[in-house]
């Protein structure tokens, strides 16, 4: 295993895909394939028995859970986890499906080698990514009044602390949990919102009665 690399579990049911893209990853420096996973079921395994930097997962899988389940209990039960959805998809209801479960990423199969890798680095990192193909529009639901209305409990926790400038750092240890679960749920956040940095969502935050002391 390399030193400080990013370690990735993969998820796709088509093995040309999977192993070339295993292929692809094992020539980029920096970058390390942990596992790999051909079903829903079998990413959410892989990815928290193997606690990835990042899993990369496709939508379509066959039987049991499909990758927005797949990511929204993978968020759920190691929210340090970051997700990346990699698939053909580009539609906004796809889109706007996998980011409310708790991706972070998504890019298209049709992306750029470097695209991908790129993705996979911010994620690791904690950062907000949308491939080429994909609009931020898809982020915002039709007809959605309540801008928080799709956020999670501690979600909510996290955006109600930040709203009052209080640091990453600082929101993990006071609600418990480690600074990278942190780092994903702003991630999450942020996406949920269609904002891209931690300022617009404190104010968003505020705007809307959170962050009151």
């Amino acid at each position: 295993m390399t030193a400080g690399a990013v370690r990735v579990v993969l998820a796709d049911d088509h093995p040309i895909i999977r192993d070339g893209l295993a292929a692809l990853l094992a020539a980029v420096e920096g970058i390390e394939v942990i596992g790999t996973a051909e079903t829903g079921d079998g990413a959410v395994r892989e990815a928290v028995s193997l606690h990835p930097d990042v899993l990369v997962v496709d939508l379509h899988m066959p039987g049991g859970l499909d990758g927005v389940e797949a990511t929204r209990q993978v968020r759920a039960a190691a929210p340090d986890v970051g997700i990346l959805v990699l698939t053909m998809l580009d539609d906004d209801e796809s889109v706007r499906a996998a980011i409310h479960a708790g991706a972070a990423g998504y890019v298209l199969k049709g992306d750029s080698r470097q695209q991908i890798v790129r993705a996979i680095h911010a994620v690791a990192g904690g950062a907000t990514i949308l491939g080429s193909g994909v609009t931020h529009r898809a982020l915002k639901a039709p007809g959605e009044h309540r801008p928080f209305a799709d956020l999670t409990a501690r979600e909510r926790q996290v955006l109600d602390l930040l709203a009052v400038g209080t640091s990453t750092a600082a929101i993990a240890a006071r609600l418990g949990v480690a600074t990278k679960t942190v780092t994903n749920n702003l991630s999450t956040i942020f996406a949920k919102l269609g904002v891209t940095s931690r300022t617009e969502a404190a104010l968003l935050a505020r705007d809307h009665g959170l962050g009151r002391r």
